[in-house]
């Protein structure tokens, strides 16, 4: 079995301290780098590449959006999720924009850190349930248009549920008797039709305007 190479990006030693502690104890789990800000953590991974960085927002000298804008720059493939205090949607969806795969409050039990990095690690999306109601409630009388009032067709719908899912291209295809060929293309349309920058903005879209339910 592969190991699992993690930053912990955070400027609180003690809640960083405390999470490697947690993830040490985890089979699955190898180098556990750590980094104060973001800055540190560019620098760092220029030296040791890792596959999966959880990363705090409100961060010195570089902050959490900016270090994960970098830091996929530096390696493409990297899994990120965000950390924050908070789940107003100006934080999730600055780091969601920034290429974040997921979105975990500090408050959060280890269950779901644990759960969160396992979604990542195999191409899911992953947002605290407080982050997924607070869409809902924020959204709930505020219908959203499509930038260019753009109607999604009935496949382009069901397809974006398949993706809320979790399911990859070639699921998809099997699922709806579709070619591998047409999903990517109706992914491509969804991403264009939405303005979406990745699949954790297609999720996001898809809960606003109640094409997934959660």
């Amino acid at each position: 079995m592969n190991l699992i190479d993690i930053y912990l990006v955070d400027d609180h030693a003690l809640f960083r301290e405390g999470l490697k502690f947690l993830l040490s104890g985890l089979d699955s789990i190898g180098a556990i780098y750590e980094a104060d800000n973001g800055q540190q953590f560019l620098d760092g991974m220029r030296k040791h590449p890792v596959d999966l960085a959880l990363i705090d927002i409100e961060m010195p000298v570089v902050n959490g959006v900016d270090a994960a804008r970098h830091a996929l720059e530096l390696c493409p493939n990297l899994k990120i999720i965000a950390l924050s205090m908070y789940s107003d949607e100006s934080y999730y969806v600055s780091m969601i924009d920034a290429g974040a795969n997921g979105f975990l409050l500090k408050n959060s039990n280890f269950a779901e850190v644990k759960r969160a990095i396992e979604n990542v690690l195999v191409g899911k999306n992953y947002f605290s349930l407080e982050i997924l109601q607070a869409i809902m409630k924020g959204q709930r009388n505020k219908p959203q248009l499509t930038p260019h009032d753009q109607p999604l067709t009935e496949r382009e719908a069901d397809v974006l549920v398949r993706i809320c899912q979790g399911l990859s291209n070639a699921e998809i295809a099997d699922l709806l008797n579709l070619s591998k060929r047409t999903v990517d293309k109706h992914r491509e349309n969804l991403l264009q039709k939405t303005q979406s920058k990745n699949t954790a903005s297609l999720v996001i879209y898809a809960i606003k305007n109640s094409y997934y339910q959660i």
